[in-house]
């Protein structure tokens, strides 16, 4: 007969170098991601800096450049000045085709405005092959127009109380330089953001390595104490003297740690997924949750799905992510609360969404972005690899979503994961 005493489960306790190391694996996963963000940081800096000082350095071209230009109209001015005022020579021809030819080289385009406001002579301005005097004309005052919004006249002093003006635009190389810290700009952020895009591609493939090393090394060293403990059960059931309830119990134990096992090992490989009754595999599994854990936590399942309604998943899987979930929330708690999860399929959608709320402490917004964070954990104890490895469950096996959908500091805080929904016709 075995006593009141004997029949307690042993309460398990971690050795302090379990507990030691554990703290210091999470506390070098939070160091490794604290380092990133550090580099992000410098990075993002070093870029902005540099672009800062590329549209400075630019604008400081442009505006030399534009000054240089306005020099070279004032000389082409006044070489028309004196053209016009002197009588015919041809030095005086020799030195404003030379005038000319320095506005020609920089692309200026400029149109002379003459005391009875007509545009004659112009420079650099482009008319289509064979075109017509009256097309012609509708395009030097279409010019003329946008230069006088561009730029104040020019004057040309052309005697006898005559007064003519010289209009004129950026060249398009100036016009160029000035668009092109702004394209320098993109480019460097389409730059910046495909190396990004690069490593954090690098980093997720790092880190998938990582953890799927790690899950398969834990299934491995599982497989001999399992296969040691269901042989101590064996040789439990076969002695009349140890009561048969004893076996069973640490039977239904190593079924447990073998399904923890089979879990880990899938962990890396692709599962096989099948369409499953969601709403009968979370009841299920929240009534076998429920009995192992603390009798101050109540659980409530509100199903608002079809009875026939299913989803792609895998089932050891997905009772993985649900475990994980509810034994923070029981953590947040402190042992001490309710635990609701509701099933609803939005209308319109192809979507289930499963919420599960607790009544604990909540989180702060800080938190939040922390939370699937490897390493990361409010708890003292703990690797804080539930939650990471709970989202890339869901997001990459079963193309869905896993996220804080509300917390309140005090109050409590609700997961919500997403599934594609099997349409029901």
């Amino acid at each position: 007969m075995i006593s009141e005493t004997s029949k307690k489960k042993p309460k398990f306790r971690l050795h302090p170098t379990a507990i030691l190391n554990s703290q210091r694996l999470r506390s070098s996963l939070m160091d490794t991601y604290d380092q990133k963000s550090v580099y992000k940081y410098i990075i993002g800096v070093i870029l902005l800096g540099l672009s800062i000082g590329s549209l400075f350095y630019t604008d400081k071209l442009v505006e030399e450049l534009e000054q240089r230009e306005e020099r070279e109209v004032q000389l082409y001015a006044e070489g028309l000045r004196y053209v016009v005022n002197s009588p015919f020579d041809e030095n005086f021809n020799v030195v404003y085709q030379v005038i000319q030819d320095a506005v020609n080289f920089y692309q200026i385009p400029a149109i002379y405005v003459d005391e009875n406001n007509q545009a004659n002579p112009n420079l650099n301005i482009k008319f289509p092959k064979k075109v017509k005097p009256q097309e012609r004309e509708r395009i030097i005052a279409e010019k003329l127009a946008e230069m006088k919004l561009e730029h104040p006249p020019i004057t040309v002093d052309i005697g006898k109380g005559r007064t003519g003006y010289i209009y004129y635009s950026n060249s398009f190389l100036l016009t160029q330089l000035r668009y092109y810290p702004f394209l320098q700009l993109s480019v460097m952020l389409l730059i910046g953001y495909l190396a990004y895009l690069a490593f954090s591609s690098a980093r997720k493939a790092e880190q998938n390595r990582v953890w799927v090393g790690l899950a398969k090394e834990t299934a491995h060293q599982l497989g001999t104490p399992l296969s040691s403990l269901m042989a101590w059960v064996e040789y439990f059931r076969s002695d009349p003297a140890i009561d048969p309830s004893i076996a069973e119990e640490i039977e239904k134990d190593v079924i447990r740690l073998e399904m923890i096992t089979t879990r880990f090992s899938n962990i890396g490989s692709v599962p096989t997924l099948r369409q499953e009754p969601v709403a009968e595999i979370v009841s299920d599994f929240i009534h076998y949750l429920e009995k192992r854990v603390s009798s101050k936590v109540k659980f409530g399942v509100h199903n608002e799905l079809a009875v026939e309604q299913t989803a792609l998943i895998n089932k050891n899987l997905f009772e993985w992510v649900i475990e994980n979930i509810c034994k923070n929330a029981v953590d947040a708690m402190g042992g001490i609360g309710e635990i609701n999860v509701t099933l609803q399929a939005p209308p319109n959608t192809k979507e289930i969404w499963i919420d599960i709320s607790d009544t604990g402490k909540g989180m702060t917004k800080a938190n939040m972005n922390k939370i699937f964070n490897p390493g990361f954990s409010t708890k003292k104890r703990g690797w804080g690899l539930g939650l990471t490895l709970a989202k890339r469950i869901i997001e990459n096996y079963h193309s869905g979503k896993l996220f804080v959908k509300s917390s309140e500091v005090g109050k409590g805080t609700t997961f919500r994961i997403s599934l594609g929904a099997n349409i029901i016709e």
